[in-house]
């Protein structure tokens, strides 16, 4: 039996090794800090993925952390134009939710996109900015009604910040 025992040792020491790894100078040195986008680096196809949405209206009550609205953006690649993106927005309203579709760029560090519930008619236009020191995770600016829609909605300040596990 422990004749047995003993040559399994060596293959179970080898196999956790080997689902383990090894133990490298790599594994005990501190990682490298990630290098952090500046606002006019950031490309288009940074902005694929999940963003979380804040918004509040620019002139009246509330504020990023008592929103008038909250919810999320997808962007993913635009299909007929590159160098955009594309994607939804799903958020809350008072008293119902809104989708939308949204088609955008982000160029020399500015942010903007079209908004449209129909895919038809822009509903609203978003304009703003990479923050500085958001390393190309967090976008600010306003979200105003389009040209020629009614103004029902009030003109109001937006965040995005992309969601943990989209980078």
């Amino acid at each position: 039996m422990k004749h047995l025992m003993s040559n399994m040792v060596l293959p179970v020491a080898a196999l956790l090794m080997a689902l383990v790894g090894a133990p490298s100078a790599t594994a005990q040195t501190p990682a490298a800090a990630v290098a952090c986008t500046q606002p006019g680096d950031m490309s288009p196809t940074q902005l694929y993925g999940l963003w979380q949405l804040v918004l509040w209206p620019q002139d009246g009550p509330g504020s990023e952390a008592a929103p008038a609205s909250t919810g999320a953006l997808l962007f993913e690649r635009h299909p007929e134009y590159p160098g955009s993106v594309r994607g939804s927005v799903k958020r809350s309203t008072p008293g119902n939710d809104r989708q939308a579709l949204v088609s955008g760029d982000v160029t020399s560090g500015e942010f903007n996109l079209d908004e449209s519930a129909d895919g038809v008619t822009m509903d609203a236009v978003w304009e703003g900015h990479v923050t500085p020191g958001g390393c190309g995770q967090e976008l600010r600016g306003i979200r105003r009604p389009a040209e020629g829609r009614p103004t029902g909605e009030p003109v109001m300040n937006f965040v995005l910040k992309k969601a943990p596990g989209w980078r």
